[in-house]
């Protein structure tokens, strides 16, 4: 990883190393301090389930909690907001469970 932009280290804003979520099998970067939902749409995941009837897909709108279109299992709990649960190194993450 390249080093930080000066500017960072004017505040002394040196973040933590970056880390590996898994999303349905496979690995997804997150950084400290970010949310699921911010992980999934930065690593180009838009939908995280579809709605029952239509069958019209679903995912971050909101990002404040409001909407619960985010909802994903996070190592085995279910009905979560993506936008509302902080990536920690290791978490396991199934979308589409709803």
């Amino acid at each position: 990883m390249s080093q930080p932009p000066a500017s960072w280290r004017l505040v002394r804003a040196d973040p933590d190393p970056p880390f590996e979520i898994t999303v349905d099998d496979r690995p997804v970067p997150a950084v400290p301090g970010q949310t699921i939902g911010a992980a999934l749409w930065a690593a180009g995941v838009r939908s995280t389930r579809q709605t029952r009837g239509a069958g019209r897909p679903r995912g971050l709108f909101c990002g404040i909690g409001i909407c619960f279109d985010c909802l994903v299992t996070v190592n085995d709990r279910p009905a979560l907001r993506a936008c509302q649960i902080e990536a920690r190194p290791g978490d396991v993450v199934r979308t589409g469970t709803m």
